[in-house]
């Protein structure tokens, strides 16, 4: 049980950080006599055994089974990945490979992040993801927001096909009804017919601004809206499932089934990478995944944009001793330089449209 009274010192960090990348490196428990040989650990056995049971005690790592090894905790790998991690370097033969991904001829953007993921699976030996937007777009032609309870309302979004949608969304103030009134006629207002990908900062500003009592569910209901969006228009690819095998993680034949079988629905690694960051590097660690088959697992993923619009994502699904800095620094290289190369040449997904600076307001 983690020992919420005691502090990581220096010597602590240091020894953590060596049983994480031993661990990563070999897959094996990692006992006090390895440790030893690393000149950054100056200390007997005994010592490095005292630091390491106190770890333990912190939740920061594990012994399994009755080995007299240990292996890092998630706490323990969140913690390496917030403040022990290194930046990773990549190799000529690295940069090499990723050269020749940007400088092949191709005429849609789309294709660029399909085998960008190949290229996360070639160099990370992890399975690679790729999400890209499907070129056409839909818009919601007209809201309806139902009150279910005092902290809940449910969303109804239909589109020009007709399709609805639901989403149930609960608040952590009370609402009423005249509050939800306001909510629908804003979204109706602003919203009705605009690709959610055109709303901008100071559209969601507007709509706050005329959304009066009903200002702060604008934020949460934008949210919603685009992952409903993002479902409906997202394709995902991946490389190198077989990969998985490699790792004794999965041989466990049920959770192998499971992750095959969320790899084929898709829907639920669509709506992760709707729910993440579209600024930065998202790191999903174990029981941090809202996918069940995913809790055994790691997803890092980072969302490539072109001229500030999302066109896509990109990432890697592997056991949770990834070789966090090299995955990292490869993903942050590589979609930094589609984005760069697509501004440059003004390249978008095939049969995307160039901003028309439509404000997302109705008159």
């Amino acid at each position: 049980m983690a020992d919420a009274g005691k502090i990581l010192t220096e010597r602590k960090k240091i020894i953590l950080k060596a049983v994480v990348e031993a661990h990563i490196e070999t897959g094996e428990p990692v006992g006090s006599k390895l440790l030893t040989t690393d000149k950054q650990i100056p200390l007997s056995s005994a010592t490095i055994r005292n630091e390491m049971a106190e770890l333990e005690e912190m939740g920061y790592l594990e012994q399994p089974h009755t080995s007299a090894g240990r292996v890092p905790s998630e706490k323990g790998y969140r913690f390496y990945v917030d403040s022990l991690m290194e930046d990773y370097k990549l190799n000529a033969g690295e940069l090499s490979v990723i050269s020749s991904l940007l400088t092949a001829r191709m005429t849609a953007l789309d294709k660029l992040v399909e085998r960008a993921s190949g290229v996360m699976s070639a160099l990370t030996n992890y399975t690679g993801v790729a999400i890209r937007q499907k070129p056409r777009k839909i818009g919601v032609v007209m809201f309806r927001v139902l009150m279910l309870g005092e902290y809940d309302f449910l969303l109804v979004m239909v589109t020009a096909g007709n399709s609805v949608s639901t989403k149930e969304i609960r608040t952590q103030s009370p609402i009423d009804q005249e509050t939800l009134s306001c909510l629908e006629t804003t979204l109706n207002r602003f919203l009705c017919g605009v690709d959610i990908n055109d709303v901008t900062l100071p559209t969601i500003m507007k709509m706050e601004a005329s959304a009066g009592r009903a200002a702060p569910l604008i934020s949460p209901v934008i949210k919603c809206i685009y992952e409903f969006v993002s479902e409906i228009n997202d394709e995902v690819d991946f490389e190198g499932v077989n990969r998985l095998l490699e790792y004794p993680e999965y041989s466990d034949m049920s959770l192998l089934r499971g992750m095959l079988g969320m790899l084929e629905r898709k829907e639920d690694i669509i709506r992760l990478v709707a729910e993440g960051s579209r600024d930065s590097t998202n790191i999903y660690i174990g029981s941090e995944n809202r996918v069940d088959v995913l809790k055994s697992s790691t997803i890092v993923f980072k969302t490539v944009k072109v001229s500030g619009r999302p066109v896509g994502a990109i990432g890697v699904i592997g056991p949770l001793r990834m070789d966090y800095p090299k995955v990292v620094s490869t993903l942050e290289y590589l979609t930094s330089k589609i984005t760069d190369m697509a501004g440059e040449i003004g390249m978008l997904p095939e049969g995307h449209g160039g901003s028309d600076n439509n404000t997302g307001e109705q008159k």
